[in-house]
């Protein structure tokens, strides 16, 4: 059975799906469907893409308090209108599919399934409570590649999810198989080169890049934990361990780092120990009051 497409009603320009226009503050927002986006400024001259659902209001009459899914930065409104557009047909694709909704009580490695989507015969997406994700049939399950499958058929879905897309690329959107293949390169870097056949550049795995940030910095001070120092204006007090290593019997020294100086990189801020002095004064973190200096 086909899926009609929905109709493209574009207040400015057309677009796939998606409709577009201004809010009462004058700052662009779309719809598709009945999931409405912003793109909102911020104080330091920064733009956010928001969501809300089901404003049945017009546009014109948007504002901020409509929204209040908040997904990530823009860098301008061409930015927005990408990603609103890749959204409208990701959604028209998911129709297209015809996903089945079902009710299930379910025992999952998550809890007690309190719904199901069925993708196709033998993959079923389950939510939990508190979690959610795959299974599939053993003849589905086969199909899995071997670095990722596993012995159930439960796949988890934070990341482990992808490992199914990756197998079942004709049960998904491109906007979830764009998504998959970005997560099994994020997480799952080794298995992902193993089976292309070629090495992820700097930048190219989340995995990858913290494995080698961590590496580089083995004998340095990285930063564990922080806080605004209370005995000493304008610095921030850090506790710091050998390569950012955690657990009992782990080395930790306390810096004083310029509060101004201290902004956190991707994987950890390091210490620079020609500059950040070494503190042994009073200190701001519970755990660390009363210890002898």
């Amino acid at each position: 059975m086909s899926v009609a497409t929905p109709r493209i009603r574009d207040e400015e320009t057309p677009g796939p799906g998606a409709s577009f226009g201004r809010s009462a503050g004058g700052y662009p927002v779309a719809l598709v469907g009945e999931t409405a986006f912003a793109m909102v400024p911020d104080r330091n001259g920064r733009h956010y893409l928001v969501t809300g659902w089901r404003i049945r209001r017009p546009m014109a009459e948007w504002t901020r308090g409509d929204f209040y899914g908040h997904a990530g930065e823009l860098a301008d409104e061409a930015a927005f209108r990408a990603h609103v557009e890749a959204n409208a047909r990701h959604q028209q694709q998911r129709a297209a599919l015809g996903r089945r909704e079902i009710h299930s009580s379910a025992h999952t490695p998550w809890g007690t399934s309190q719904g199901a989507t069925i993708y196709a015969e033998g993959v079923v997406a389950h939510s939990t409570a508190g979690h959610g994700g795959f299974h599939l049939s053993e003849e589905r399950n086969r199909k899995v590649h071997s670095l990722f499958r596993t012995n159930d058929g439960w796949y988890e879905e934070d990341c482990h999810w992808a490992t199914v897309a990756e197998a079942f690329p004709e049960l998904f959107t491109d906007f979830e198989k764009a998504g998959a293949e970005k997560t099994i390169r994020d997480w799952y870097p080794d298995a992902w080169e193993a089976i292309h056949g070629r090495v992820l550049k700097p930048g190219q795995s989340a995995k990858k890049d913290e494995r080698a940030f961590f590496e580089k910095h083995a004998d340095d001070w990285v930063v564990v934990s922080a806080i605004r120092c209370e005995h000493q204006a304008g610095f921030t007090e850090v506790i710091a361990t050998p390569g950012g290593k955690r657990g009992p019997g782990t080395e930790e020294r306390r810096f004083l780092v310029a509060t101004d100086d201290y902004h956190v990189g991707r994987f950890g801020f390091v210490i620079d120990v020609a500059r950040h002095r070494v503190y042994g004064g009073p200190s701001s973190f519970m755990d660390w009051q009363g210890r002898d200096t």
